[in-house]
């Protein structure tokens, strides 16, 4: 393990010499009074500060493993279902084979939440919880990469170049082949960067890099090692939604965005304490690798995300308002809206948040939600 220690999770005897170091880090207490009380920290700074250090304490005060700081994590991700959505469902989890591990990819919405879920279903269903590929570009700071690490996350380092870079993804392949072959469930998104238009698109370039590890190997059996299964996390309502299509319309209007620290930070936040309502998870069927094209199998997984994406009311309401405004594609003029019943309380709740949305934004916040039905009607699969 030695090999893979600047990238991997902390392990057990870690764990609890990691965490007192980061009780006592000022900036991550700092961060998190402001987080939870904005105001009381900027009047009492050093009260608050305290009021965080002592809370901290108390809530991993009994974790001395990489099990009990997976059983605290799981307490506030009960909270925070509990707080931020309606439903929680999933389906496919009797694919999973009992005493095999799997690599799982994954469509991207949100930064943390997507392996948050998949990692919450596999916990209460007995199973393995993940390891966590997680990007250096959101590891700014220390005390935020110790926290990652303590969670089971393991670093992709995404701003490295040349021979530097092609190293560190050689050793990322290695050790997530690693991982899958001693007894631990591993996710990666599909590509890198969140679906900020509603489309889930594998990258080639990810099934290129898992199969760098066994270069002796033809690109299928290499992959076929990893047992890969394709995951899809639909949301009834994205809580990035309205941050999303303002990155697209600046894009659009000025030809780029520039991320900050900041925009990393709020979208996290945003993604945990934001409304999702009905949350679904969709575990696929492990894949039959047949190719040595990248491209192919790119194909193949995201046709199975797009099968597996469940609907919401929301995504058919974007969808009528794209019909009105004149904006929705053409192979949409039959009557898929009439064969959707959906209730005045859910189109209250879409037009309210429609309402709460600058209207120079409409376009891209409407397609997010709209693209997952166009794609499945293009798709030739049933809506």
């Amino acid at each position: 393990m030695d090999k893979f220690k600047d990238i991997r999770p902390y392990q057990d005897e870690e764990i609890r010499p990691v965490l007192d170091q980061l009780l006592e880090d000022e900036e991550m207490l700092d961060s998190i009074a402001r987080f939870y009380y904005p105001r009381l920290t900027r009047i009492f700074p050093k009260i608050m500060l305290d009021a965080a250090s002592k809370k901290l304490r108390d809530q991993v005060k009994t974790v001395h493993n990489v099990k009990s700081m997976q059983d605290v994590i799981a307490g506030y991700m009960d909270k925070m279902i509990h707080d931020t959505t309606t439903r929680l469902t999933n389906s496919g989890l009797e694919h999973l084979q009992d005493g095999r591990n799997y690599l799982f990819i994954s469509n991207h919405r949100d930064i943390t939440m997507d392996p948050a879920f998949v990692n919450y279903m596999l916990y209460h269903a007995g199973h393995e919880t993940l390891q966590i590929a997680i990007g250096d570009n959101l590891l700014k700071k220390p005390f935020v990469t110790d926290l990652m690490r303590l969670n089971k996350s393991f670093i992709v380092h995404r701003s490295r170049k040349g021979r530097e870079l092609l190293h560190s993804l050689k050793l990322l392949s290695e050790y997530m082949h690693f991982c899958v072959a001693n007894g631990q469930n591993v996710w990666i998104a599909q590509r890198e960067g969140r679906a900020k238009d509603g489309i889930d698109k594998t990258d080639p370039a990810l099934l290129k890099m898992l199969a760098m590890a066994r270069r002796d190997l033809p690109f299928r059996e290499s992959l076929r090692e990893l047992h890969i299964v394709p995951v899809t996390i639909s949301y009834e309502y994205d809580a990035c939604d309205i941050l999303k299509a303002d990155e697209l319309y600046q894009i659009e209007t000025r030809g780029s965005f520039t991320k900050t620290e900041e925009s990393d930070i709020e979208s996290i936040v945003t993604g945990m304490i934001g409304f999702k309502g009905h949350v679904h998870v969709a575990f696929g069927k492990e894949l039959n690798i047949e190719t040595d094209d990248p491209d192919e199998l790119a194909e193949i997984i995201d046709t199975q995300i797009l099968q597996n994406y469940e609907l919401s009311d929301s995504n058919f309401l974007a969808l009528e308002k794209l019909k009105q405004d004149g904006l929705a594609p053409l192979l949409l003029l039959g009557d898929i809206f009439q064969q959707r019943e959906i209730s005045n309380q859910n189109r209250k709740k879409f037009a309210k948040r429609l309402k709460a949305v600058d209207a120079k934004l409409h376009k891209h916040f409407l397609f997010g939600y709209a693209n997952p039905v166009i794609g499945k009607l293009k798709s030739g699969f049933v809506v």
